[in-house]
C-alpha cells in the first residue's frame, strides 16, 4: 500500500509540475503585452518651425449672411489667413516614427465657440477622448454637425446662449469637417490624434512639437485647401531641430 501511495503522490507532483510549465508561456505572453513604454523625460527634445505660403495670396471670399439677420459677425472666409507669408490654420503633426509610448490623458477641455455665425477657431486639434465643448454665443440657433470618416457622426441643435454641447472623439482623424445645417457657410475642421505631438499654426505660422523622445520622425503639415506635405526629421537626446514647410499658392 505504501508503494501505491508513493506512486500516486509522485504522479500528482508530476502533474502539478507539468501544469506549471504549461502555464509559463501564457504568463510571459501577457507580460509582453503589458503597459506601453514610458518616455524618459530627461532625453526629450523638440521640433519647431514655420509654415509659409509663397506667391500671391488668394483673396478672401465674401460670405453672404443675409439669410439670418442675427448674424452680424465678420463676413469673410478664413480659408487663407496669411501674414507676411506666414500661414495660419495649418495642422502640423508627427505622422510616423513614434514607438509604443504611454501618454497621459489630457485633463483640459477644448472649446469651440459659435460667434458671429462662424466657428471659432476655424481649425482645432485635440486628443482622442478629450472633451470638446461647443458653445453658442450668438442670438440665433445653430446646428453642430461633424461629418467624420472614422468617428461617429452626430447632429445636434443648439439654441441661443444654450448650455454647451460636450462630446468626445474616440478615433484618430485628420481635418474632420464640422458644419452648421442652419447656416451653410459655417464650417470648421477638427483633427483628432492619439498622441500629443501636434500643433495648429497661428497668424505667425509657427509651430512647436515638444517632449519628443529621440528618434527619426515623419512630420507632416496639412491645410484645408493646400493639402499635405511631409519631411523626415531626426532628433537626438535633448536636441531641438527647426524645419519649415513652404506651400506655393495655387
Amino acid at each position: 500500500m505504501k508503494l501505491q501511495h508513493a506512486v500516486v503522490l509522485l504522479t500528482l507532483l508530476l502533474a502539478v509540475a507539468c501544469n506549471k510549465k504549461e502555464a509559463e508561456p501564457t504568463v510571459k505572453i501577457e507580460s509582453s503585452m503589458g503597459p506601453s513604454v514610458q518616455i524618459d523625460q530627461s532625453t526629450v527634445g523638440s521640433i519647431t518651425g514655420t509654415v509659409k505660403l509663397t506667391g500671391s495670396v488668394p483673396p478672401a471670399q465674401t460670405i453672404d449672411m443675409s439669410q439670418d439677420a442675427a448674424c452680424k459677425g465678420a463676413n469673410t472666409a478664413e480659408t487663407y489667413i496669411v501674414d507676411n507669408g506666414n500661414l495660419a490654420n495649418a495642422v502640423v503633426y508627427v505622422k510616423d516614427g513614434l514607438a509604443n509610448y504611454a501618454y497621459p490623458s489630457p485633463s483640459d477641455t477644448a472649446t469651440v465657440d459659435q460667434d458671429g455665425c462662424k466657428y471659432l477657431p476655424h481649425v482645432l486639434a485635440v486628443r482622442t477622448n478629450q472633451p470638446v465643448k461647443f458653445l453658442n454665443s450668438d442670438p440665433t440657433s445653430h446646428n453642430v454637425h461633424p461629418t467624420p470618416d472614422k468617428n461617429e457622426e452626430w447632429n445636434e441643435s443648439q439654441q441661443p446662449k444654450a448650455d454647451p454641447i460636450t462630446r468626445q472623439f474616440s478615433q484618430p482623424e485628420l481635418m474632420m469637417p464640422v458644419k452648421c445645417n442652419q447656416h451653410p457657410w459655417m464650417k470648421m475642421y477638427l483633427s483628432v490624434f492619439n498622441h500629443p505631438y501636434f500643433a495648429v499654426t497661428g497668424k505667425d505660422g509657427k509651430f512647436e512639437l515638444k517632449g519628443l523622445p529621440p528618434g527619426t520622425y515623419t512630420v507632416a503639415v496639412v491645410h484645408e485647401k493646400l493639402g499635405e506635405k511631409t519631411q523626415q526629421v531626426t532628433i537626438g537626446p535633448k536636441e531641438s531641430k527647426s524645419t519649415d514647410f513652404i506651400y506655393a499658392s495655387q
